[in-house]
């Protein structure tokens, strides 16, 4: 069964740098420029999600790991992917 997604229409305003990239890209995939940003909006979206699935992948390992070395470093990488580097 085909999903029909309803367009919506959405006013966004972006720095002039982003949209001479945006128009540059449109350009070399010879495509307009308003696919090029909804392309990138949901590589965006789908980035977002695999971080989340990822984080909580390593809390599920944190919590069900039985090695204190195993846990410390997991704290690690949770904290780094909390709080940054």
């Amino acid at each position: 069964m085909a999903s029909t997604d309803k367009s919506v229409r959405q006013s966004v305003s972006l720095p002039s740098r982003v949209a001479r990239r945006v128009k540059a890209l449109a350009k070399t995939e010879k495509t307009s420029a308003s696919r090029v940003l909804v392309d990138l909006i949901e590589a965006g979206l789908a980035s977002k999600e695999a971080e989340r699935e990822r984080f909580f992948a390593l809390a599920n390992r944190l919590i069900e790991s039985p090695e204190p070395a195993e846990r410390e470093e997991l704290k690690k990488e949770l904290a780094r992917m909390t709080f940054g580097s």
